[in-house]
């Protein structure tokens, strides 16, 4: 009896929905080979756009809201947001289950960086991860104005690859297989890259790939966001004083930093073919959140709602390549442990959770999800966003100004925000009564709750909820 599947998990940072396109900007020939095994999920979207937030729900299979770390570890004070540790997490049912389980790379899930708590055996994150001195050759620099400092975009090294700390990470990860390939216990590990998040740092030899060609802005770089909510405004000013040639300068430098964390899949999978591994192991490729990468005329990630710092790849090579082709479906960074789970005979996440196995569905023997929802508390500005995705359609509630939906078949750029137009009244009221719905299922209490007279502006008010509150401020009989 072939015992269970070995897991492995490729996670980078700040990855966008580009690289699993076959005839896009971005070279991936590895993940692309990769694909040709795989079901590649084309419609995918992370829960928050920063990484924290993300990666705890990866881990916990349940909203921001829910696990409490709602901003980055290192940006915020506790009260701000912190983990909480008595909840489940794929991993520690994995653990349960029987693996050995390890850890590589950016953790940036909880602050005490309590992996043990998490079910791993060993790891090595940011804390341990030995600090190289790189030799810069050139930089591509935002340069400060009103005392802001200067901010290095992307920029090239002279040393190889193996100097790179993603070709450390991933050597850890073959070092950990390799001790416990011939064990009848089953491993999982999970490699996290710092890439391609900014600024993007890469070997000469990755950038060469790229200094002839001919690199596009996207559609929406022009995008004057008129339309749209005055923060995104504000935000397209940061880039006033860059030109086209220097934006589609740091576009070389993010592509050849994707290109650099591809060399390393295509690595460990050559290492898991030679070894026999690769038929009996589950392989999930995937990123905590996107890139702007020039979107609107914006880089980097954060506030903003737009595709581009949501739609996520995810590549799902499951053992013995069951299935193979693309799956439309909508899928969350919730769902992506419990199908884990699934494919390794393991118990579900304890308690109630907000995402759910897309096995079935990848077999065809059940319907996926109807909507998706993904939450953002602003970073350190804090301001208040709910998106919602239901078939080609996508709200946007904001807290903070007016609200946008958009119609992802017909403007996939995102270019035309229809909030306001009389036409498509009954598409927003309708996103937004599903986007009540899902705060109502997921005890978000302080939007369920949010009828304060100041408060009463979405198209839709919540979900009426029926149990106690804790409290009652008033006790008046009018």
């Amino acid at each position: 009896m072939e015992k269970k599947p070995n897991i492995i998990y490729l996670m980078s940072d700040q990855m966008n929905f580009e690289v699993m396109s076959r005839d896009g900007q971005i070279k991936m020939p590895n993940l692309n080979k990769l694909q040709d095994d795989a079901v590649s999920c084309t419609n995918t979207h992370t829960v928050n756009a920063i990484c924290s937030p993300a990666r705890a729900s990866l881990m916990t299979g349940v909203l921001p809201h829910r696990h409490g770390m709602v901003d980055v570890t290192h940006a915020v004070p506790p009260y701000r947001a912190e983990y909480n540790y008595s909840l489940d997490t794929f991993s520690l049912a994995l653990k349960q289950a029987g693996y050995k389980c390890s850890y590589y790379g950016k953790w940036h899930v909880e602050r005490a960086h309590c992996l043990e708590k998490f079910g791993y055996d060993e790891w090595e994150t940011e804390r341990e991860i030995p600090k190289v001195s790189l030799t810069p050759t050139r930089r591509s620099v935002l340069k400060g104005v009103n005392g802001y400092p200067d901010r290095v975009m992307g920029g090239t090294y002279s040393e190889g690859i193996e100097a790179s700390e993603e070709y450390y990470c991933y050597s850890k990860a073959i070092d950990f297989i390799e001790r416990n390939k011939n064990q009848d216990q089953p491993f999982f590990t999970f490699i996290s890259t710092y890439a391609p998040h900014d600024p993007y740092t890469v070997p000469e030899c990755i950038y060469d790939l790229y200094k002839d060609e001919d690199i596009k802005l996207p559609e929406s770089y022009w995008d004057t966001c008129l339309d749209k909510p005055r923060i995104y405004q504000r935000l397209k000013t940061v880039w006033n004083n860059t030109s086209e040639d220097e934006a589609k300068e740091i576009k070389r430098y993010y592509n050849s930093y994707c290109t650099l964390v591809d060399t390393q899949i295509g690595r460990l999978v050559e290492y898991l073919k030679a070894n026999g591994l690769y038929d009996n192991t589950l392989i999930v490729v995937l990123s905590d959140h996107g890139d702007f990468q020039g979107a609107h005329g914006i880089f980097c990630k954060g506030v903003g709602s737009f595709e581009e710092g949501y739609h996520i790849p995810l590549v799902i090579k499951l053992p013995h390549s069951e299935i193979r082709g693309e799956y439309s479906g909508l899928v969350t960074t919730c769902d992506i442990g419990p199908t884990t789970l699934e494919v390794a005979g393991a118990r579900q996440i304890s308690g109630q959770t907000d995402g759910f196995s897309i096995l079935p569905a990848l077999r065809g023997t059940a319907e996926g999800r109807k909507v998706a929802m993904a939450e953002f508390f602003g970073q350190r500005y804090a301001v208040t966003q709910r998106i919602i995705w239901k078939n080609h359609r996508k709200y946007v509630f904001n807290g903070f100004d007016f609200d946008e939906y958009y119609d992802l078949e017909r403007d996939p750029h995102e270019l035309f925000n229809l909030a306001g137009d009389p036409h498509y009244q009954a598409d927003v009221e309708e996103l937004c009564a599903d986007m009540q719905q899902q705060i109502a299922l997921s005890d978000d209490t302080t939007m369920s709750e949010a009828t304060y007279v100041m408060l009463r502006f979405a198209p839709v008010a919540p979900v009426k909820i029926t149990k106690q509150t804790q409290y009652e401020i008033y006790n008046k009989p009018f």
